[in-house]
């Protein structure tokens, strides 16, 4: 199934997808700071370097499914928490607004904790009401990182979308509690020292591991106020988007309490304390060691690893929509007759198809059509021609429509369907191949 990502950053949720087997075809991305990494490592996908604001429904190729997570600063209970008074929380509008133009059968969406927060709750659910309102059938949970093997304790909310015309409930993966991964196995086996940074250029040439790059700033007193070491038995804190705050390295001890305001690092070990690198970060993320972050300031590095989305959670997520999507009453097929040559020649040149509404003899009810339809099987004179259909409801039409696209209709009421493409001989779905047609009445199959 094809793709969009939104708010794609370096592609964490794509590169999840792409495992469970869908295909992204186009991301939209504006950070430029972004652009070479995310290009590196996807290079099948189209990169769209737009405003989003700027962008309309039809910039964007058709697609299955819209995946993304507009900025989370916005949401998050770490900020300045401006939510929807935030320019950047107002984006959260802007995904919305394609959802509605692109009508795909589902969508994802992901944002920060906070964004269900007794403070922006109300915000919130006027989110999940628009996405009902424009046709969907919305789940949301609030996910740890942590339950599906991956080495942090990471809060995400998670929305989920599924088409309403597609007769299929969508389920949550099942944590996997069972399986917490820890630091010991996530990093445990890099013993070559990272490279220090402050604010000088990074040398991006690597002889062994990739972003192998820490950031030596200072720890300012907010940082210092609580214990930010994990030992290598646990999983991580969650890996942050800014370098200042990375969680510290497990080699250290933890830090020593002073007050409910202040830690201090444990004296004659003061040399262990360091924070994680951007590739330690990039692997308690769930990104492959092959995967490369391009920069030249090393705070850009952490930056992309920690707003991406675990590329393993993104997986586990993409697999359960698959599972969704296979359960759905979405696989029919309208079975057709062309009365003439004519009639072909005009399906094919205008993309589309038509059948009697209204209360006529063999026309078919709105009851029938308010599903999607995928497949077109037409017949005339034991011949056989194969469309896929655009996942859309049939469209109401008049006589008045259908005879300025060239045909020759006699009654006042139709439905119209649009058509994808016709199917080559090697395309043809094995069931639809064996359908016998025994009426010049259009039907309605599901296979």
């Amino acid at each position: 199934m094809d793709v969009v990502s939104l708010f794609s950053g370096c592609g964490g949720l794509d590169l999840g997808f792409e495992k469970a087997g869908f295909k992204v075809i186009w991301a939209n991305e504006f950070d430029e700071t972004i652009h070479d990494t995310f290009r590196i490592n996807h290079p099948n996908t189209i990169l769209n370097t737009c405003d989003i604001r700027d962008l309309s429904a039809s910039d964007i190729p058709d697609c299955d499914g819209i995946i993304g997570g507009p900025p989370c600063q916005s949401w998050s209970l770490g900020g300045r928490c401006l939510g929807i008074d935030d320019e950047r929380g107002r984006l959260v509008y802007d995904y919305i607004r394609i959802v509605e133009g692109k009508r795909p059968k589902f969508f994802i969406m992901e944002n920060v904790a906070g964004m269900v927060s007794e403070r922006h709750i109300d915000s919130f659910l006027s989110f999940i009401k628009m996405f009902q309102d424009i046709g969907y059938n919305v789940k949301y949970e609030l996910m740890n990182a942590a339950d599906y093997e991956i080495p942090q304790d990471r809060q995400r909310i998670i929305i989920v979308g599924i088409r309403n015309d597609i007769d299929s409930s969508y389920v949550f993966p099942p944590a996997k509690t069972d399986k917490y991964v820890t630091l010991a196995k996530a990093i445990g086996n890099m013993h070559e020292p990272p490279r220090p940074y402050l604010n000088e250029t990074v040398d991006n040439h690597y002889t062994s591991i990739l972003n192998h790059d820490y950031y030596i700033g200072e720890y300012d007193k907010k940082f210092m106020a609580r214990n930010r070491v994990r030992a290598w038995d646990e999983v991580s804190y969650t890996i942050q988007a800014q370098a200042k705050n990375e969680p510290l390295h497990p080699q250290a001890p933890k830090m020593v309490y002073i007050s409910d305001n202040e830690r201090k690092f444990k004296q004659g070990y003061e040399h262990l304390y360091r924070r994680l690198s951007v590739r330690e970060c990039a692997r308690i993320q769930s990104f492959p060691d092959n995967f490369r972050f391009v920069y030249t300031n090393v705070q850009d590095g952490y930056k992309m690893v920690g707003n991406a989305v675990p590329p393993r959670l993104a997986y586990f997520l993409a697999e359960s929509i698959k599972e969704c999507l296979k359960k759905s009453a979405s696989c029919s097929v309208l079975i057709g007759y062309v009365k003439s040559e004519k009639d072909l020649v005009t399906i094919r040149k205008q993309n589309v198809y038509y059948v009697r509404g209204g209360n006529r003899p063999g026309a078919l009810s709105f009851g029938q059509l308010d599903q999607s339809i995928k497949w077109l099987l037409l017949h005339r004179n034991g011949e056989h021609y194969y469309f896929e259909l655009y996942d859309k409801s049939a469209l109401e039409c008049n006589r008045k429509h259908l005879k300025e696209l060239g045909f020759s209709p006699q009654g006042d009421s139709y439905w119209l369907f649009q058509i994808k493409r016709e199917l080559s001989p090697t395309e043809i779905n094995d069931s639809l191949s064996k359908i016998v047609i025994h009426t010049k009445r259009p039907q309605i199959l599901n296979i």
